[in-house]
């Protein structure tokens, strides 16, 4: 995994994603079995963390991607909020966040992972 740092890598991506890349990285070793199994029980802590997380209405969600060049970068914010909507019309963050990342993969983009503030937890 040349080229790419850590740090860079989660500033982007989320901690799960790139405990799941970091992990698979190297080589198989006895060590990193072990820390590969810490890593799937941290992704899912932090699966779990996601779902526990309620937003309130009009929460700003803001994620960025590099794309694979390294040079070029998308951040892209947005809200939702909401008044005395029917819950047929309720649109949802997560449906904005999965149709942003749509576009974003057509596009060229990686998936890009949405962060609410606050709390600063992950949305998708």
């Amino acid at each position: 995994m040349s080229g790419v740092s850590r740090r860079s890598l989660l500033g982007y991506s989320g901690s799960a994603a790139a405990g799941a890349v970091l992990a698979s990285a190297g080589a198989a070793h006895a060590d990193d079995a072990a820390a590969t199994d810490a890593t799937a029980v941290d992704a899912k802590t932090a699966e779990s963390a996601t779902a526990a997380v309620e937003f309130a209405p009009g929460t700003e969600f803001s994620g960025r991607a590099q794309h694979s060049t390294g040079y070029a970068e998308v951040s892209v914010t947005f809200s939702i909020k909401h008044e005395e909507t029917p819950a047929q019309h309720v649109i949802t963050p997560t449906e904005v966040a999965e149709a942003l990342n749509d576009l974003a993969v057509k596009r060229g983009w990686p998936r890009i992972t949405f962060y609410g503030t606050p709390p600063k937890a992950p949305l998708n």
